[in-house]
């Protein structure tokens, strides 16, 4: 399996996926590589509140005051990252496109933009998932994921309780005929 077909997508934690932190996790691939990869859990929100941790920064926000943060995983949970969709006034040397419709962005100046004039699509993540070198690959082959497509409408539109089960039957699978087990079947 190759870097193209893991990132950009979607990793779907399959039911004996052991590690509480990816309990019928959606993980955004951002990257994947030879040294590692690296994802976004996109899933879980959080109860702190976007203007929260915001006000900490010192930067304004200008959104939803009820727009709460995402737990991105479990990798350094002080770390922040911005899922949004394309945006006018985003540079996009700044920005990593993940696939049509869905932007990341990282930069300080970026998130003060996104502060002042949020995009309707948009999230304040915090953490990230993360796989050293071989390790994900070594998961994958014991049948603890499935990949998909990421599509902005199953990130940005898609309740969060029920994205997992979205993402499952994108691929035509029916959630309840999933059963534990390990390698290829």
């Amino acid at each position: 399996m190759n870097g193209k077909e893991i990132a950009p997508g979607l990793l779907l934690a399959m039911p004996q996926l052991g590690d509480p932190n990816f309990f019928r996790a959606v993980v955004l691939m951002v990257e994947h590589g030879n040294s590692g990869s690296f994802g976004l859990i996109v899933n879980r929100q959080t109860e702190v509140s976007v203007g929260t941790v915001l006000e900490a920064l010192g930067i304004p926000w200008n959104g939803d005051a009820d727009a709460l943060i995402w737990e991105g995983g479990p990798v350094m949970p002080q770390s922040g990252w911005v899922l949004h969709q394309p945006t006018d006034g985003i540079d996009p040397t700044d920005s990593v496109a993940i696939g049509e419709g869905i932007v990341l962005s990282t930069s300080t100046e970026q998130l003060h933009g996104l502060a002042a004039r949020p995009p309707s699509a948009l999230r304040f993540v915090m953490g990230y998932s993360g796989w050293g070198a071989g390790q994900l690959e070594g998961e994958l082959s014991e049948g603890v994921w499935l990949t998909a497509d990421a599509t902005r409408e199953l990130i940005f539109d898609t309740a969060p309780d029920r994205m997992w089960e979205a993402a499952i039957r994108s691929l035509g699978i029916d959630p309840a005929t999933l059963v534990p087990g390990t390698g290829i079947h």
